[in-house]
């Protein structure tokens, strides 16, 4: 059963009629931790509405990631909704962080909704702003920081998205997504941790308690 609360305060200033189309029309699935969602290539059936848990989205070449954003709980993807406006088709990656929730549209529903339920174009356009927020963020990050400063940056957005303090990473998951490799991480974190910056314990990754998990 789709939780009325989530329905609530996601949906709610579409009205009763949008409620009752959503419950008649939505499936809630459950996905577990290191599930890939979608890929790159594969027919978008459905728009995905996150109720729990943490989804990665990105895109690979030569094997190595690039981090677009996080589909975070009340969240929905972005990119996967812009898709049913051409071809159907995924152009990056989702895959599971941790145990989700996710609520499922099919497409044609959705497009249905748009002429039915204008105002819920509001919805997306919001999504818009937070998602081109996160991308300008992964942008200016490759740019125009040190690889010490963007592997910080990764290790503070981890934390902030999962909520764990310290967080389990392995070098090479951090040189994967950083586009580098894990001998150079390796080194980097050293340097980090040299200079208060982290902890690196059995338990992974930390920040020190008064750090501010605000990407610098």
């Amino acid at each position: 059963m789709i939780n009325n609360q989530f329905i609530s305060d996601k949906f709610g200033f579409l009205g009763n009629d949008f409620s009752t189309e959503l419950k008649k029309h939505a499936i809630l699935t459950n996905i577990k931790a290191k599930t890939e969602v979608i890929r790159e290539g594969q027919k978008n059936k459905f728009v995905p509405f996150l109720i729990k848990g943490l989804i990665r989205v990105f895109s690979l070449n030569d094997g190595r990631e690039l981090i677009y954003y996080y589909i975070r709980p009340n969240d929905s993807c972005l990119m996967t909704f812009s898709s049913i406006f051409t071809d159907y088709t995924s152009r990056i990656y989702a895959v599971a962080e941790e145990d989700s929730e996710v609520i499922l549209i099919p497409v044609a529903v959705v497009h249905e909704w748009l002429i039915k339920f204008p105002q819920i174009n509001r919805l997306f356009y919001c999504e818009y702003e937070k998602r081109f927020a996160d991308v300008m963020d992964m942008v200016n990050d490759a740019v125009f920081h040190k690889l010490d400063k963007r592997v910080l940056n990764y290790i503070k957005q981890q934390i902030s998205a999962t909520g764990n303090n310290p967080i389990k990473l392995t070098h090479r998951e951090i040189a994967n997504h950083l586009g580098t490799s894990r001998e150079v991480v390796s080194r980097v974190l050293k340097k980090v941790e040299s200079e208060g910056e982290i902890f690196q314990t059995k338990e992974g990754i930390k920040l020190p308690v008064n750090e501010n998990v605000r990407l610098g």
